[in-house]
């Protein structure tokens, strides 16, 4: 089973890279993401931890090339300006379709430093539809249908707007800014991302890798430090 699990995970990504090298709206869909690797998880046993160790290596692979998009562009330090992310959450809560109701994020939410954002919004009106929006100059785009599949559970993969504060992204760039100071040939955070699994999240990279270390880090949801050790 575990190898079984580890060609699919692998599979998933290779397939992910080629279509992000298409358009950044192609890999942002669902089945793009490699969360939905959930689905494939043993529910007990002792292999849990391995698994959900090449989930998440598989994971941040897929975001190292992903933001390769963005490394291109000019960084203006978006993911430690405090007031620029706390503007960008300002505005996505102003958006007229969004007028009077709670905001559900799902699966996945992307930051970069060149001061663009991709998220997943539960659609406001219809609970069974998600759309994705692309923030960037300081604006959000119009809403983008994501497509489904049958197998996609939508209410298991959704937190609050609430929970996902933007200003916490700050908290936890500069933390993991310092960490990779004290760590030879590690360099600092260009892309922090969240994912959600059962209406849990969780923030990413979970890793800090030198020239000759590499450390775990983890992060709680309001974005100060959970754990830090040596790999």
């Amino acid at each position: 089973m575990k190898k079984l699990i580890l060609l699919i995970i692998c599979g998933t990504f290779f397939w992910s890279c080629d279509q992000i090298s298409k358009s950044i709206n192609e890999t942002f869909k669902p089945g793009d993401t490699l969360v939905n690797k959930d689905k494939e998880k043993p529910a007990s046993g002792n292999n849990q931890p391995d698994v959900q160790t090449m989930i998440n290596s598989a994971i941040e692979k897929h975001t190292t090339v992903q933001t390769q998009i963005h490394v291109e562009n000019e960084n203006i330090n978006f993911l430690t300006d405090t007031k620029a992310l706390e503007k960008a959450e300002e505005s996505l809560r102003k958006l007229p379709q969004y007028a009077g109701k709670e905001i559900f994020v799902y699966s996945i939410a992307y930051f970069y430093d060149d001061g663009s954002i991709n998220i997943m919004l539960q659609h406001p009106t219809n609970p069974k539809y998600v759309d994705g929006y692309d923030y960037k100059d300081n604006k959000w785009s119009e809403p983008r249908p994501i497509q489904l599949s049958v197998k996609d559970d939508v209410q298991k993969r959704l937190v609050p707007l609430n929970k996902i504060r933007f200003e916490n992204v700050a908290k936890l760039t500069a933390i993991y800014n310092k960490k990779a100071q004290e760590i030879e040939g590690a360099k600092p955070l260009t892309s922090a991302y969240v994912s959600i699994w059962g209406n849990e999240m969780q923030w990413y990279p979970t890793s800090i890798s030198g020239s000759r270390e590499k450390y775990l880090i983890q992060f709680n949801n309001d974005g100060t430090l959970k754990s830090f050790k040596q790999d």
